[in-house]
C-alpha cells in the first residue's frame, strides 16, 4: 500500500506542477520563463517517476530491488536539498516539510522493501509441490 501511496501521491505533484508551472512552488509564482519551463518539466518527470512507483505496486510480489532503487531516488532528492540548504540557507517552510519526508521515508522503505517478497514466498508452494485442486496431469502435453 505504501509503494502505491508513493507512486499516486508523485504523479498527482508531477501534474501538479506540470499544469500550475511557477504558481506551484512557493515563493517562485513570478520567476520568470526559465523557471515556469523547468518547473514543467520537471513535474512530467517526477509524475513519470511516480508511474514507476504503481508499475512496481502492480508486480506480484512487489519486487524490492525496485523499491530499493525508487528510494533512492527520493533519497537523493532529499540530499539535494539538504545541500541547497547548506549552500543557499533556508528555503521557503514548506520545502522543509519535503525535505524531511524525502530524507524519512526512504529508511523505512529500504526496510519494507522486501516484505512483499518475503510474505509472497511464504505462501507460494515449493517446486514440485501439488497445487489443491489441480488435476493430475492437467497442462501435460497431449499427443
Amino acid at each position: 500500500m505504501l509503494v502505491r501511496l508513493m507512486g499516486w501521491s508523485c504523479v498527482a505533484i508531477g501534474l501538479f506542477h506540470l499544469a500550475l508551472g511557477n504558481a506551484a512552488i512557493p515563493g517562485a509564482a513570478h520567476a520568470g520563463a526559465t523557471i515556469d519551463s523547468w518547473g514543467r518539466f520537471m513535474g512530467a518527470s517526477f509524475a513519470g517517476y511516480g508511474l514507476a512507483w504503481l508499475w512496481a505496486a502492480r508486480q506480484r510480489p512487489v519486487p524490492a530491488t525496485a523499491v530499493r532503487l525508487l528510494a533512492g531516488v527520493f533519497l537523493l532528492g532529499g540530499l539535494g536539498r539538504l545541500l541547497s540548504l547548506a549552500l543557499n540557507g533556508p528555503p521557503q517552510w514548506f520545502q522543509l516539510v519535503l525535505a524531511v519526508l524525502e530524507l524519512g521515508l526512504p529508511p523505512l522503505l529500504f526496510g519494507l522493501a522486501d516484505a512483499d517478497e518475503r510474505a509472497f514466498g511464504a505462501t507460494r508452494p515449493q517446486a514440485g509441490t501439488p497445487v489443491a485442486g489441480a488435476r493430475k496431469g492437467a497442462g501435460a502435453p497431449r499427443s
